[in-house]
């Protein structure tokens, strides 16, 4: 299983705006503590205001801040929405499924039953849960946090 970047971008913003707790962040200052692209995340985080996770404050000074209790975001939830497929294997995806012993293979089967494992174990955790370690994780990403 392998999740795509998009999702790691949304639950590396959602695990940054946890860390600053009800301060306000800029998509630029998220970027540079993670060193990724401004540009990928601003589809992320206009995503997850869409969603309901994070709110966005405009003008100067503005920025962006979780929405809701980071109990409140679910992981399976988020990997859900954040994922466009789920297509591991070729049979997964039933309008391009070129297999030939598809209708019988039993591989299959296993493979979406551990898909679902995959799935229920993410369900068991919100983001509160990592955010447990809020000031170490401030301290490996160099961030000024109210503590």
């Amino acid at each position: 299983m392998r999740l795509t970047l998009y999702t790691d971008y949304s639950l590396r913003v959602l695990i940054y705006l946890g860390i600053k707790g009800n301060q306000l962040s800029t998509i630029q200052e998220i970027a540079d503590h993670y060193h990724i692209s401004k540009n990928h995340l601003m589809k992320v985080t206009y995503d997850l205001a869409q969603y309901g996770f994070i709110e966005t404050v405009r003008g100067r000074g503005g920025g962006i801040r979780l929405k809701v209790e980071p109990k409140e975001i679910n992981i399976g939830k988020l990997v859900r929405h954040t994922e466009e497929d789920f297509h591991i294997v070729e049979c997964f995806d039933h309008n391009n499924n070129l297999c030939k012993i598809s209708p019988s293979c039993q591989l299959k089967r296993v493979l979406y039953e551990a898909l679902q494992a995959f799935l229920q174990v993410l369900d068991q955790y919100t983001l509160a849960d990592f955010l447990h370690s809020r000031e170490e994780l401030a301290e490996l990403l160099q961030m000024k946090i109210d503590v």
